[in-house]
């Protein structure tokens, strides 16, 4: 039933697209959802005009694939992901990642706007996601495995390219700035995390908490797909500064860094070995 749904959706993608080759996948978080309006011989496809797609439901999030050229390269772009916190299921929220595979994709970027724990950072920081934390008992792979996707059990010992975290460090040089390197820890959500939680994340290695890019790295993983994971550090997790957390303040500091964010993923994708 997956298998003939994934073909499903990847035949209607094929039917506005065309048979191209498309090089990239790129998940747009929180404030780079604008980043798609920019792609040359750009096609918008709603999430709802899809076979089997879920539909975002979160602000700033547009809901469609953006299909274009971005510096030379023919990608397909998410404005909009799908959290498990809106009611999704794990399968439901990697289902797009899966299709991708069925395009015949093998590179996967994926972005989002993360809490920062690592107090020694500070909001408006880019961070490369070096490796993940997952304590959610839940996974993307529970239930029955389809086996034309990837193997039951699989390798997470390097779920993030190393190749593209070093081309991603190269593409900042250039720009004139540095990247964080550290771990991203998933939470359920959608209420942020508590002051002892962030604690705890800290205490177990992470540097950055968020809702998100968990599921679809593992998903990739299985998939053998090579995975690049940027996080923009919106906020300090809660209890580190004497101050609410909210979701607009999330939005406003994804506005404030697009155009730094903007300019080191063209600059990635210029260069993005394929």
């Amino acid at each position: 039933m997956l298998l003939d749904n994934l073909k499903e959706s990847a035949a209607y993608i094929k039917s506005i697209t065309g048979d191209i080759k498309f090089d990239i996948a790129m998940v747009l978080g929180s404030g780079l959802g604008d980043m798609a309006e920019t792609l040359g011989e750009v096609i918008y496809i709603p999430y709802s005009e899809i076979p089997h797609f879920p539909v975002s439901t979160v602000p700033g999030h547009k809901g469609r694939l953006a299909i274009g050229l971005l510096e030379g390269k023919r990608v397909v772009c998410m404005q909009g992901r799908f959290h498990y916190y809106e009611g999704w299921t794990m399968q439901q929220c990697v289902y797009p990642i899966q299709v991708f595979k069925m395009l015949g994709i093998n590179n996967l970027m994926l972005t989002n706007a993360a809490g920062c724990v690592n107090t020694a950072w500070q909001p408006g920081d880019l961070m490369v996601i070096n490796d993940h934390i997952k304590v959610m008992g839940d996974s993307p792979m529970r239930g029955a495995n389809c086996d034309e996707l990837g193997p039951r059990f699989f390798d997470m010992s390097h779920v993030y390219e190393k190749e593209l975290q070093k081309v991603a460090h190269s593409a900042a040089a250039k720009l004139g700035f540095s990247l964080r390197d550290g771990v991203y820890m998933l939470f359920g959500g959608p209420q942020f995390e508590t002051p002892a939680e962030v604690r705890m994340a800290r205490l177990l290695g992470a540097d950055a908490v968020g809702m998100s890019t968990v599921p679809e790295a593992i998903s990739a993983s299985q998939m053998s797909m090579k995975v690049l994971g940027i996080s923009c550090l919106t906020n300090m997790g809660a209890g580190i500064l004497d101050q609410p957390l909210n979701h607009e303040e999330v939005l406003e500091t994804g506005e404030k860094v697009k155009s730094r964010f903007q300019a080191l993923v063209r600059e990635i994708v210029s260069t993005w070995p394929l």
